[in-house]
């Protein structure tokens, strides 16, 4: 069974990207799905675990498959954005649009890409230890855990 939502929001953020550093992200000849995204770092507290990044996506582009290993809240703030979560049973494709704030609960596990215009995301996590992400597999398995360290240096 899949299940479609579409969730919307009618007003503007206002935030502007203009001066961010981003670190640019591709894909590589082992995955097979359009990986295109870039990731700015806006502040990070090692010893606490707390850190808050931007998050933008090209059109039609997803970011690698990837299981978070901290609380997430996420506000979208510019475009379109899907995300793709998959059970033994279902699978499930969220719709999200400018404005619209979510939360993921430690370990979720999903695919996630923006619409025909790009997306930008802010994030904002709480890890439990030195790890914030996985990078998965389609089978689900670890390819890559992410430390804190590495995600806010830039150097995966």
């Amino acid at each position: 069974m899949t299940s479609v939502s579409a969730l919307q929001a009618t007003y503007s953020s206002g935030f502007s990207t203009e001066g961010v550093k981003w670190n640019h992200l591709l894909g590589g000849d082992g995955f097979d799905y359009p990986i295109d995204y870039w990731i700015a770092i806006l502040g990070a507290q090692p010893a606490t675990g707390r850190i808050d990044f931007l998050g933008k996506w090209e059109p039609n582009s997803y970011c690698h498959y990837h299981r978070h290993l901290g609380e997430t809240t996420t506000i979208v703030l510019e475009g379109e954005h899907h995300l793709v979560e998959k059970t033994a049973t279902q699978t499930i494709h969220k719709t999200r649009t400018r404005g619209h704030i979510g939360q993921s609960p430690y370990g979720e596990t999903h695919m996630e890409y923006a619409g025909e215009n790009g997306s930008v995301l802010l994030f904002s996590m709480q890890c439990r230890d030195k790890y914030v992400f996985e990078v998965l597999d389609q089978d689900d398995k670890a390819i890559k855990a992410l430390t804190f360290e590495e995600f806010v240096s830039g150097n995966y």
